[in-house]
């Protein structure tokens, strides 16, 4: 089996606009959740999108997009590949979305009712789609290996990793994968409103808090992160910079339970972690921490913390760094792998977000923990009932 390793993180978040400035602001535990509007909420902070998107196709594409080509970019820059510079079919694009142009679209509804149709774009039809971020990706940088977009909410960043395995192990050396999210405009955040696990807080110190004895509710946030996923012989081949780590597990399930409600047990996440250690070939005492999902509702950070210890016992640390920025859809999962692989190159886990009061039975990190380790599990839950997890290894070179 080909060996799938990260060598190139991009990352745009409220933490940061960049892998080392998110992973700073992480370590340092800066919070990132401010109130606007009557809510909370994550939004980055000096994204100027100029400096990283052309004009002609800022006007074409929504401020999801944007993220992705920037965090692109900048993985890309990080991993010192070229796509150009190399035959079209040797890089795929495989992104996460889970609601996709929304602010575009909203603008376009807008125009429609107040001006009429003449008043649409044409760019309408294709910048709330959820491949638009994969399709200008591809586009902008001239790829031709298998494109897709991964559309299961929370868990879409982990799900676009597993697919992108797949794609290096049937024969295309290099993919662009990970996601974005922009889900604050106000078409986007009534939708959310409707699921009953939003923050009802106005305080940043009192919102979302997973983990902790007071949760009541996530802040939802935007960015993500994208990561250039290689074939390792590819890489040691081209002389890639760094190798932040391999993906040596993944699994993902379904509860089936209801499309909204949540199950009420949790088999099924556990399902997704034993399949995720199975594939990776590790025992769960290999592992050194587990990133949670972290949800931020009593009920279903009871449920994760029941899977965990069912899984684990109660020893294995635990964090959830995204208490810091809020839950960013499907650009949450893969940035907190970017944060996992930053935690695995420089033997520190992050805090759990936001805690103040740690409950469900589970070794909580509350500081930064020096923790040397070759074996991480990440989780993510997507809203319908989607399960993923990924087990994340030191990448050894004496593999090949």
């Amino acid at each position: 089996m080909k060996s799938a390793v990260v060598t190139g993180i991009g990352v745009v978040a409220p933490s940061g606009l960049s892998a080392e400035e998110h992973w700073r602001s992480t370590l340092d535990g800066e919070l990132h959740v401010t109130h606007q509007n009557g809510m909370l909420m994550g939004q980055l902070s000096g994204f100027a999108v100029d400096a990283h998107v052309d004009p002609r196709l800022t006007i074409q594409t929504d401020r999801w997009t944007w993220m992705s080509l920037a965090a692109t970019r900048m993985a890309l820059d990080d991993a010192k590949y070229d796509p150009a510079a190399r035959d079209p079919y040797a890089t795929s694009v495989v992104l996460a979305s889970g609601s996709g142009g929304n602010e575009f679209g909203q603008r376009e509804i807008q125009a429609l009712w107040s001006r009429g149709r003449k008043a649409v774009t044409a760019y309408q039809s294709i910048a709330w789609f959820y491949a638009a971020s994969a399709g200008q990706t591809s586009i902008l940088h001239g790829t031709k290996g298998p494109a897709s977009v991964l559309v299961s909410e929370g868990a879409g960043g982990l799900d676009s990793l597993g697919a992108a395995r797949r794609v290096i192990r049937r024969g295309t050396p290099t993919v662009l994968a990970g996601g974005t999210e922009a889900p604050l405009s106000p078409y986007a955040l009534v939708c959310q409103v409707t699921n009953a696990r939003m923050t009802t807080s106005r305080d940043p110190r009192t919102g979302y808090k997973p983990f902790d004895v007071d949760a009541n509710g996530y802040a939802p946030g935007e960015g993500g992160a994208v990561l250039v996923v290689e074939d390792a012989s590819a890489a040691t081949e081209r002389g890639a910079p760094q190798v932040y780590g391999e993906i040596a597990g993944y699994a993902a399930t379904h509860d089936a339970h209801h499309p909204e409600d949540p199950a009420p047990d949790c088999r099924q996440l556990v399902r997704a972690m034993r399949g995720a250690l199975a594939d990776a070939m590790v025992t769960p005492d290999e592992v050194g921490f587990v990133v949670a999902d972290g949800a931020g509702t009593p009920a279903l950070d009871a449920l994760e913390a029941q899977a965990i210890r069912e899984v684990f016992g109660a020893a294995v640390p635990v964090t959830a760094p995204q208490g810091f920025v809020g839950r960013l859809c499907s650009g949450g999962a893969c940035l907190n792998v970017a944060t996992a692989l930053l935690a695995l190159r420089d033997g520190i886990v992050p805090a759990v977000g936001n805690l103040s009061r740690p409950g469900h039975d589970l070794d909580l990190v509350r500081e930064p923990r020096a923790l040397a380790t070759n074996v991480v599990l990440v989780n993510a839950r997507g809203y319908g009932g989607f399960n993923s997890s990924i087990v994340l290894k030191r990448y050894r070179e004496d593999k090949l």
